[in-house]
């Protein structure tokens, strides 16, 4: 089967499609025909080199994301057939998502969308989860304000949906204003591109997608987020009673589920920018490094 792996750090060029052998998975695995998956931001530090000390050994598999079909669900309650979604903890557990078949636990596994394509679904686990998983930490519930920083980004566009739909008030920071737009028009309070624009304003929590670094904007006892790792430890607020936290995502097929409800309730949209083939896979990178994306980079195989 095939799979798309590095032997060595370096740009895009490094990536290549090899044979590599079926996988053959273990108890509590199951195993999974790839439709489709998606370029994240981590794949491109772990193919640069830029990761250091964890890295998976090379020769290695990339990818986190994962849609497609169950071709043989084990023991769990999946069955061959099925559309599902998954994350793979690549940097951790080696197993990456970038193969015609992958095999992963039953548990990082959920039904795939209804409403959407598997193309679109592919866009949803690592960037979802991480919204879902640390706006669980930030405990908003209805009623309370969040400032998300970054909200027009993979992670921050999810976010702010997912906390919509819990009835939380969101304010935004958005990094360029043809990027406003995508924020209101997801119910969005006040937003900006302006960092300053919140010297007069307190929120319950902050979600910090990229390192902004907005700690004034905490009222005292709320809590603060970043899933900015590159930028560093958020600064100690424990004096005013702020609870704070750099948060790692991790496979979670419950939090998969909750994903998928309210993509099919319509309460939360995928977006994928631009989709390229596996035999495309250098010039999706390129795209994805260009940046100024509305969405996601899908990849199909």
């Amino acid at each position: 089967m095939r799979a798309l792996q590095i032997d060595r750090f370096g740009t895009p060029d490094v990536l290549g499609l090899v044979e590599v052998a079926r996988p053959e998975p273990g108890p509590g695995e199951v195993l999974i025909r790839t439709v489709a998956t998606s370029i994240n931001p981590v794949d491109d530090k772990t193919r640069e080199g830029a990761i250091g000390e964890g890295t998976p050994p090379l020769p290695m598999t990339l990818g986190w994301d994962l849609a497609g079909i169950v071709v043989d669900g084990g023991d769990s309650r999946l069955r061959a057939g099925e559309r599902v979604i998954a994350m793979s903890h690549q940097l951790s557990s080696g197993r990456g998502t970038w193969a015609d078949l992958v095999a992963l636990p039953a548990a990082a596994v959920a039904a795939a969308p209804q409403a959407v394509s598997l193309v679109e679904a592919a866009t949803l686990p690592l960037p979802g989860l991480t919204a879902l998983q640390t706006l669980d930490w930030l405990a908003v519930s209805r009623g309370r304000r969040l400032l998300i920083a970054g909200a027009a980004g993979a992670v921050g566009g999810m976010a702010l949906q997912i906390a919509r739909a819990r009835g939380v008030e969101v304010d935004a920071l958005v990094s360029r204003e043809a990027q406003a737009a995508f924020a209101r028009d997801h119910g969005a309070g006040f937003v900006t591109t302006d960092r300053n624009g919140f010297q007069d304003r307190r929120y319950d929590a902050v979600f910090d997608t990229f390192g902004a670094f907005l700690t004034e904007a905490v009222a005292d006892g709320g809590r603060y987020a970043s899933i900015a790792t590159q930028a560093g430890p958020v600064p100690d607020l424990s004096a005013r009673g702020v609870r704070t936290i750099v948060n790692q995502v991790h496979e979670d097929g419950a939090g998969l589920g909750e994903l998928t409800e309210l993509v099919d309730s319509g309460s939360l949209q995928p977006r994928v920018h631009s989709t390229f083939g596996l035999h495309e896979i250098h010039a999706a990178h390129q795209r994805f490094r260009a940046g100024s994306l509305a969405g996601k980079i899908a990849v199909t195989f």
